[in-house]
């Protein structure tokens, strides 16, 4: 069973920085798959922040594009989430997701593994 853990939220000024991390347990070997970051504000729906796949390729949503950086720690099994020059709009609970599909998309219902969520608070 895949097992997702995310880590690394807290509260932060804006401008500041904060790296999230996912880590995956019960890999089952797939060399092809999907990881993505979602978030969820408050009052707000769910959205795809982030997606990367396992050749590399990878994809953000226009609100963070230049602000944050997905990446992947193969060694390790962990997801990263690097966000920099953060504002207010983007408090969430950030979680990643995994697919063992194999593309760019950033629909939550194309998502078959969840982790529970690290909630990321940015101060004005």
């Amino acid at each position: 069973q895949v097992q997702l853990v995310e880590s690394g939220g807290g509260s932060v000024q804006a401008g500041g920085s904060l790296t999230l991390s996912c880590a995956l347990f019960g890999y089952t070997g797939n060399d092809e798959w999907s990881m993505a970051w979602f978030r969820q504000g408050p009052g707000k729906e769910r959205e795809g922040v982030a997606v990367i796949r396992s050749d590399g390729n990878h994809g953000y949503a226009a609100s963070v594009k230049g602000r944050f950086t997905i990446s992947q720690d193969n060694a390790k099994n962990t997801l990263l989430l690097q966000m920099n020059s953060l504002k207010a709009e983007d408090t969430a609970i950030y979680y990643c997701a995994r697919d063992p599909r194999w593309w760019l998309r950033l629909r939550g219902e194309d998502y078959k593994y969840w982790g529970q969520g690290t909630q990321v608070t940015v101060s004005s």
